[in-house]
């Protein structure tokens, strides 16, 4: 199955106490690289990353979870008495000693470190199971994104895995004067062959075998015709695994083949039909890097 490595999914969901944004930004990556941004959610974010782990295979996974509490009961809040205590006895020294009147406003209380504490209660059960439920309805349409983007990578691919195929058998039908061009080859050396006053014909013999090896396109025709049929087959897979890796294998193996063609052919026209064959080859790798 074709499917984009890239895409953005967001989703605001209300709970009873309280309300959360999530969203999920899906960018280019060799590998499943996680990172998360926005409110703590202690152990609740490793269930979150494990749920992502188990429905994308690579990509860069950006997730930011944007909370807002709708009541107080989530909230502890404490005073730190003593401290305070020690403060405003100071407080009360220097107004003496200064015979200043000293005050202590409600602003001085919450800035001044460690007096004040708001800490947020932990997740309850049901607020985690909430927040794991809304983060997979996210992740769900993000799939669905990059499903809808590997579709329009598909159609490209499958342009270009015709246009390879088409190619392929113009070069065939051209490399049937491969042999002639092979014979020319051979009695050009002939001729510089005779200028000797002697050479054995098993020389000869190996110089024919050394042509007809070093020209004939065979092979690399018959590998081409093959590596384009599995393209087409793993274009139409319905499988759910992603082959992105697997495409990206292929599309190295049809280069090779396409530079191979292109340094033994020795025909003018095979030549511009493997330089057309790397071109389209080279697309086909750039669209495979967008590619789970």
């Amino acid at each position: 199955m074709i499917r984009s490595m890239t895409g953005y999914a967001e989703k605001r969901f209300v709970h009873k106490s309280f309300s959360v944004k999530m969203s999920i930004r899906a960018l280019n990556h060799r590998f499943l690289d996680w990172n998360y941004r926005g409110a703590p959610l202690g152990n609740i974010e490793d269930k979150l990353r494990n749920l992502c782990q188990q429905k994308l295979h690579r990509g860069r996974i950006e997730v930011l979870v944007d909370m807002n509490f709708l009541s107080t009961d989530k909230w502890e809040f404490h005073i730190n008495q003593d401290l305070l205590n020690k403060i405003l006895t100071g407080l009360d020294k220097a107004a003496v000693v200064s015979q200043r009147h000293v005050t202590f406003s409600l602003e001085n209380l919450l800035n001044t470190p460690h007096i004040v504490q708001f800490q947020r209660k932990d997740f309850t059960k049901e607020d985690a199971e909430f927040l794991e439920q809304s983060f997979e309805k996210t992740l769900n349409l993000l799939i669905k994104e990059r499903a809808r983007e590997g579709r329009e990578i598909k159609k490209q691919l499958s342009i270009h895995a015709q246009n390879i195929k088409n190619l392929v058998s113009q070069v065939e039908k051209r490399a049937k004067k491969q042999p002639l061009l092979i014979k020319q080859k051979l009695m050009e050396r002939l001729e510089d062959l005779n200028r000797e006053e002697t050479f054995p014909e098993s020389k000869l013999v190996e110089e024919a075998s050394l042509l007809a090896q070093r020209y004939d396109l065979t092979e690399e025709i018959a590998r081409l015709k093959s590596h384009v049929k599995y393209l087409r087959e793993q274009l139409d897979s319905k499988e759910p695994e992603p082959i992105g890796k697997k495409l990206d294998f292929l599309a190295q193996e049809l280069y090779r083949e396409a530079n191979t063609l292109n340094s033994k052919a020795q025909d003018i026209e095979v030549v511009r039909k493997s330089l057309a064959l790397k071109s389209e080859v080279e697309s086909i790798r750039q669209q495979l890097q967008n590619i789970e």
